[in-house]
């Protein structure tokens, strides 16, 4: 479904990306770990569009995309949740939500309100407080909205950075549980996540990274590959 080979990225002077390199199918979780800098959200940026790659290639579902336009890449099936879910202020939350509406253009009225409708399936709590403003929302209801308005546009990869920064324990229970649903229900998922152990029971492809590069890929599932990708960021 997606694959990176030799991807470089640039800010400016500084070289973030040095070389970013793997691959993960349809259906799978991949979670991304390393310390804070080391070019996770660069990754996830890069993948998105949001960040132009300087050199290197990125493949989604058979189409090259490196360089691409984000509105373009996120019309052909890419959702990104970057870590400070970017809710719209002045917008209630139906209105952020309908948004996502824009991820997939074309569709008839009756499958884009089936998809808002199966949205607040999945999220009740938003339905109830639809016509609240969304930056009023807790921590917890602004990152379920940030969610929703990314499945409402009908993505076979959602990138996922930091999902439950600066959550309450019982909010990060409910995170798992819908991110962990994503992933029953077959999409495939880019995952940068500090809560390691709560990450590792999602994850199926597990890579380290340091300094903008891949040093370690291992199976989410193997306790040896788990324990090599410990020792690689706790170093």
């Amino acid at each position: 479904m997606l694959a990176l080979t030799d991807v470089h990225a640039h800010y400016g002077q500084s070289h973030v990306l040095q070389g970013i390199t793997f691959e993960v199918g349809a259906g799978q979780v991949i979670g991304l770990f390393g310390r804070n800098g080391v070019g996770k959200t660069t990754t996830l940026r890069t993948i998105a569009g949001w960040q132009s790659p300087t050199s290197g290639k990125i493949v989604f579902d058979g189409q090259r995309i490196d360089g691409v336009a984000p509105d373009a890449i996120a019309r052909l099936g890419v959702g990104f949740i970057p870590e400070d879910r970017r809710i719209f202020p002045g917008l209630s939350v139906d209105e952020n939500m309908r948004l996502g509406l824009l991820q997939a253009p074309g569709r008839k009225r009756s499958e884009m309100r089936e998809a808002v409708d199966k949205a607040y399936q999945k999220f009740p709590r938003l339905y109830e407080r639809r016509a609240q403003m969304g930056t009023t929302l807790s921590g917890g209801e602004q990152q379920m909205l940030a969610i929703a308005r990314v499945l409402v546009g009908a993505p076979k990869l959602v990138l996922i950075d930091e999902p439950t920064e600066g959550l309450a324990p019982q909010i990060v229970d409910e995170i798992f549980l819908i991110i962990n649903e994503l992933k029953s229900e077959g999409l495939t998922i880019v995952l940068v996540e500090q809560n390691i152990n709560w990450a590792l029971q999602l994850a199926d492809q597990i890579a380290a990274i340091e300094r903008g590069c891949v040093v370690f890929s291992g199976l989410g599932t193997n306790e040896a590959d788990r324990e090599t990708l410990l020792e690689r960021i706790s170093v």
